[in-house]
């Protein structure tokens, strides 16, 4: 992989991701944040209990995704994402999220959503 697309790998920031729609079959963009947390990429979202994000449910139907790297390094990657539903993992990921973004961990948890993201060419070991 390009040493300055990992680079970009290593910190989170702001992105794009493109998905697929679940009903109409059509790519769906959005401008997004990602964390990476010991080399291991993570999107999650504002906790917001009264509704489900419709990029949840379109990655949820259909894992693969375009990862859209802005600002000074710039690429589109083919990603494919895991959502974590599991209560133990979403806690371990989001308590430190919420920390970041300090945000209540508690509502985190139960509201927000997650997915891990893997991009091939990028490994952990390869993100320390």
């Amino acid at each position: 992989m390009n040493p300055d697309i990992l680079r970009a790998l290593r910190h989170g920031h702001t992105i794009d991701i493109t998905t697929t729609g679940r009903v109409s079959h059509q790519p769906r963009r959005i401008e997004i944040v990602f964390h990476n947390l010991d080399g291991r990429i993570y999107i999650s979202g504002i906790p917001n209990p009264r509704r489900q994000r419709a990029w949840l449910l379109n990655l949820a139907a259909d894992p693969r995704l375009t990862f859209d790297l802005k600002g000074p390094v710039r690429a589109d990657l083919e990603a494919t994402a895991r959502v974590i539903d599991d209560p133990l993992e979403r806690r371990a990921i989001l308590e430190r999220i919420a920390r970041i973004w300090r945000r209540d961990p508690d509502l985190m948890v139960e509201h927000s959503p997650l997915i891990e993201v893997s991009i091939p060419g990028y490994e952990v070991a390869s993100a320390a």
